[in-house]
């Protein structure tokens, strides 16, 4: 992964090469700020997210007040669905976190600090279109691979 933008702590922007394909996984880890609101992972074909016809192949929405995760992806420029059924909020305001989105054949599973939380199948193909990843939000990155 090549870094493309790093402002601050908090966000990241960054290449992945040769696009995305099974068997690869993304490993986001950082602390949640003391009074988060929000933070977003997403993995896209642009790294200019605000593209408003990029597509994106995942992208998940931490909303702390709520304790939601909303997953979706966006293709020529519209939204699906989101999903967002959850069996427990796996953050914490002041803890720090592990999120490794692994890529499968059919979806995208995601676990946090080892824990198998959600998948989310696959609506964009070819995956190898899937060039970009973005975090941004209420955290400190320590490291992002």
């Amino acid at each position: 992964m090549e870094d493309t933008d790093k402002k601050d702590h908090g966000e990241y922007s960054g290449v992945i090469k040769g696009g995305l394909r099974p068997s690869m996984k993304l490993v986001v880890m950082g602390i949640v700020n003391n009074k988060p609101k929000s933070m977003e992972v997403v993995v896209s074909s642009s790294p200019q997210q605000e593209e408003p016809e990029g597509d994106v192949g995942l992208q998940l929405k931490v909303n702390f007040p709520d304790k939601a995760v909303h997953r979706n992806a966006r293709l020529a420029g519209k939204w699906g669905p989101s999903e967002n059924t959850l069996s427990y909020f796996p953050f914490t305001a002041g803890e720090s976190f592990k999120m490794e989105i692994v890529c499968e054949h059919q979806q995208f599973r995601i676990l946090v600090d080892g824990q198998p939380q959600f998948s989310f199948t696959h609506r964009l193909t070819p995956l190898a279109s899937l060039t970009a990843l973005r975090v941004a939000g209420d955290l400190q990155l320590t490291k992002v691979a």
